[in-house]
């Protein structure tokens, strides 16, 4: 299973970090990516990682200021959130990938078979 947390209310231009902490299958064989769902609005594929921690991917919104890592040890994806602005209010979930050892992650919600329950992210004004 997959378990986010680190989710909360802040004010706009703040900060947050939201882990992933994944049990129950080998955490290192597969992509780990964060997405997110507004209400009303599909979900926004938002970054990924490789199995291997390489190759981070993030979507224009967020580039430059969101940054993903991944601590093996602690079978933990984490997304750091910077600067947050109003129209960042979502819900945030992990997910973990179908496929095992890839070289590249995919933003793409198909590629994603277990995702977490999420956790809420709220960006005040």
């Amino acid at each position: 299973q997959l378990v986010e947390s680190g989710g909360g209310l802040v004010q706009s231009g703040g900060s947050l970090r939201l882990s992933c902490e994944a049990s129950g299958f080998t955490f290192g064989y597969y992509d780990i990516a964060w997405f997110r769902q507004a209400p009303g609005k599909e979900h926004e594929g938002i970054s990924c990682t490789s199995s291997r921690g390489s190759n981070p991917r993030y979507a224009d919104s967020v580039k430059g200021r969101f940054t993903i890592s991944r601590d093996i040890a602690k079978n933990t994806v984490y997304l750091q959130i910077n600067s947050l602005k109003p129209e960042d209010t979502a819900v945030y979930s992990c997910a973990k990938s179908r496929r095992s050892f890839q070289e590249i992650c995919d933003l793409n919600t198909d590629r994603y078979d277990l995702w977490g329950q999420g956790t809420q992210v709220t960006v005040s004004p």
